[in-house]
């Protein structure tokens, strides 16, 4: 299957909490990478969601927000994942930005060409990628 999110991460559930309507699950890729999402628990039924299984996360790259040269700030985001820029793909108005995380996969983000320059985003400068837990879409392997 083919899909439209720039990003996807492939893994292993490695940790599942459920709630009264939603749960919370961690998937680690192979190289470590972790990302979390929260779903409903009919998404977790459906998808028979459980410690082990193989999974997918997409995200979309407009829902990625960037971070850099800030130390010590505490996010809402549940996903705070910090990295080196890799790639950088101007457009007219926005620019796609590759951001290598420790375990190898890449996320990528697109944000104002402004910003950018307002955060000195170059190849090899420090960045994080900010994504909400509830803009990660899991799927399953069929």
């Amino acid at each position: 299957m083919s899909v439209s999110a720039r990003n996807v991460f492939k893994g292993k559930i490695t940790a599942l909490v459920d709630g009264a309507v939603n749960a919370e699950v961690e998937l680690t890729t192979d190289g470590g990478d972790k990302i979390v999402a929260i779903v409903t628990e009919g998404s977790v039924q459906s998808l028979g969601l459980a410690v082990g299984k193989e999974v997918v996360a997409y995200v979309k790259a407009p829902w990625v927000m960037l971070l850099a040269g800030v130390e010590n700030v505490k996010f809402s985001a549940r996903n705070q994942l910090t990295g080196t820029v890799s790639e950088l793909h101007k457009g007219a108005v926005n620019t796609e930005v590759g951001v290598k995380l420790a375990g190898g996969s890449t996320v990528f983000a697109v944000v104002t060409n402004e910003a950018v320059l307002e955060l000195g985003l170059k190849e090899g400068a420090p960045a994080s990628a900010l994504i909400k837990a509830s803009h990660v879409i899991l799927g399953v392997p069929a």
